[in-house]
């Protein structure tokens, strides 16, 4: 992750001595996919997303951006089982997700020929995340530590625990108008392809109760399992039981408006709004 920041830095620092620059900024929604939530839209459990960054005109067709976001995320299974041999769980999750983005952007047309282009993109990021439930008195508690499913602890070698430092391959597309030479505005979407599966904390099976509650305490178990806070449910499931599934990976998406403000065009010659060509001081 302080890679990809350096580099970002690294690519601001000569941007400022470049000629096409664009300061971005990104307001939308957040959505989350993955064990607790297998919809691919579901409009309760919207959270907003918001970025900042810079972009750089290598010419009309390709960009150079880079930008750091802001994304909330929620899921809960909603009293169900969601994945396929799992019984309901009534597990829940949110996290605060902070995001470093690099990409290359391809416009399908050239904005100052036509005013307006639909376009893709597709580069790296890195990302922060740290998922959270709340307890029934209304508590925060960060679940990474609980070991929800016996992640590092001895009695499952084979369970790691995983890390709140991961990194992703952002890709999407969007359409944009320019609205003057120097004001762009479009409409956004923008996916990540994961590499972890406890963006929600949950991806495999069920540890032993008994063992998660002697290592990581009595609120490990609760946490593990949340059916039995509904009366008449099952009780705690057996050791090995799926609770996830780990060949899906979890994945989150936004869909929002983006503003692109030019900043410096320095020597540019860009069209008018009658075609013909002007220097832009």
């Amino acid at each position: 992750m302080k890679i990809l920041l350096i580099t970002l830095c690294i690519l601001i620092a000569l941007n400022a001595f470049s000629q096409n620059i664009h300061v971005d900024f990104y307001d939308g929604a957040a959505y989350y996919q993955g064990d607790l939530q297998t919809k691919r839209f579901n409009i309760n459990q919207t959270k907003p997303a918001v970025g900042l960054g810079l972009s750089y005109d290598l010419n009309q067709r390709f960009i150079i951006r880079g930008a750091a976001n802001y994304i909330k995320l929620t899921g809960s299974d909603e009293q169900k089982g969601d994945v396929k041999g799992t019984n309901f769980r009534n597990l829940r999750f949110s996290s605060n997700v902070l995001e470093a983005q690099l990409a290359l952007e391809y416009n399908i047309l050239g904005i100052e020929d036509r005013g307006f282009t639909p376009y893709v993109f597709a580069g790296i990021a890195a990302f922060h995340f740290n998922p959270y439930a709340h307890d029934l008195a209304g508590n925060k508690v960060f679940l990474r530590s609980l070991a929800t499913e016996g992640q590092g602890l001895t009695q499952y070698p084979d369970k790691k625990l995983y890390s709140n430092n991961q990194f992703a391959i952002p890709f999407g597309g969007g359409v944009k108008l320019a609205l003057s030479d120097k004001l762009q505005v479009g409409i956004e979407v923008g996916l990540r392809k994961l590499f972890t599966d406890y963006l929600d904390d949950v991806s495999g099976t069920y540890a032993d109760s008994s063992i998660l509650a002697g290592a990581r305490g009595l609120q490990a178990a609760a946490f593990a399992y949340r059916g039995s806070e509904i009366p008449g449910t099952l009780g705690y499931p057996a050791e090995g039981s799926q609770r996830g599934n780990p060949k899906l990976k979890d994945l989150y998406y936004t869909v929002g408006l983006k503003v692109s403000y030019l900043i410096s065009s320095i020597g540019r010659k860009k069209k008018s709004g009658t075609g013909c060509p002007q220097n832009v001081y």
